[in-house]
């Protein structure tokens, strides 16, 4: 593949960590611009790449016809609008998680790649991890049987992210744990399961941990440190159960829960068979075979899902052929997270 020019909007942690570095490793894309509105993240972010050019305004970029796709990093509230301006330039857009702050922004977002012939990538990651992708392989050959349940689980002790800061300021967030950390389960659920019709939503809300800013005791405050002037108006619990027409989900999420454990997994409840998927791990497959119960953990090389999401987004491009984190297949997820924070709100199931 011809290596394509790149611009990588917002240049903190998940850019410098995760989108810089891939791009930087593939053959396929050379980063021409790296954006951010505060001049020395610009700057600090072009030295991690070879000849770069540092920009405070993603609209400067905007023109150069050479640029044929970017990464949006930014924070949530802006990841419409910066995309939509991308997209009627022409240019291909990855988007980091969520798609937007609501799910009409990603509705917009939707109908204007449509309009434009571009791609539109949503950087929901596990879609790329190569043990849901197994797991996703053993669900279609059927080694689970009849897939009746999936449960999420993502709780943490204390650790709100960045107190009073974006993160816990619906205004700039969208949202708290769900739309934070729920997002990724959410959809690697959904993906992993075949994207069953979503019939029905249940879900609870709370923000109490968090809400008197200068009487939180933490364990953990990455995005931090607090600023005790700032804003915490977003949940930092939730639980949902979710009605699909094959079967049934659940989750429940915590950045901050008074239980001095944290939990991270997701699992899958056939007839035949289960399994057990520690976030961001490996995995474990029960079943039973003449009178025996099995306990499998697979051993296998782990790609580098950014890696992987970076590279099918450049080849998705080169090909004309979506992949599976395009906005067409991942909106449901942002319709799902809409419908629970609804649900939350109204206190009453909500019907898709």
């Amino acid at each position: 593949m011809a290596s394509l020019k790149v611009a990588v909007i917002g240049c903190g942690s998940i850019a410098r960590s995760q989108h810089i570095p891939a791009y930087n490793r593939s053959e396929a894309a050379q980063i021409k611009y790296v954006i951010d509105s505060v001049e020395e993240r610009a700057r600090s972010a072009a030295e991690l790449c070879n000849g770069a050019i540092p920009l405070t305004n993603y609209r400067d970029m905007l023109d150069d016809e050479e640029v044929e796709a970017v990464s949006i990093c930014t924070p949530n509230a802006v990841h419409a609008a910066i995309a939509i301006d991308c997209l009627r330039a022409g240019k291909h857009v990855l988007c980091e998680k969520p798609a937007a702050a609501t799910v009409q922004e990603a509705r917009l977002m939707q109908e204007e790649a449509r309009r434009s012939g571009s791609m539109l990538s949503i950087g929901v990651v596990n879609r790329f991890n190569s043990s849901v992708n197994r797991i996703k392989a053993m669900i279609e050959l059927g080694d689970l049987g009849e897939l009746y349940h999936c449960y999420g689980s993502f709780r943490a002790h204390r650790s709100i992210p960045g107190l009073g800061g974006p993160f816990t300021k619906k205004a700039m967030s969208g949202g708290g744990v769900l739309i934070d950390w729920g997002v990724h389960f959410l959809d690697l659920m959904l993906y992993a399961i075949g994207g069953p019709q979503v019939e029905s939503v249940s879900g609870a809300a709370h923000g109490l941990l968090g809400r008197n800013l200068k009487e939180y005791v933490y364990v953990d405050m990455w995005a931090g440190p607090p600023d005790y002037g700032g804003v915490y108006d977003v949940e930092d619990f939730v639980t949902a159960f979710i009605r699909t027409s094959g079967p049934t989900l659940s989750l429940n999420g915590a950045w901050a829960q008074n239980i001095g454990e944290s939990a991270m997994f997701v699992e899958f409840l056939g007839d035949k068979g289960g399994v057990k998927l520690d976030y961001g791990g490996g995995f474990t497959y029960y079943t039973s075979r003449e009178g025996a119960l099995y306990e499998v953990k697979p051993t296998f090389h782990m790609a580098n899902a950014f890696q992987e999401e970076i590279d099918s987004f450049l080849a998705s491009i080169h090909s004309g052929i979506p992949n599976q984190a395009h906005i067409d297949r991942t909106l449901i997820t942002s319709e799902v997270m809409d419908a629970i924070y609804r649900s939350a709100a109204e206190r009453k199931e909500i019907r898709l």
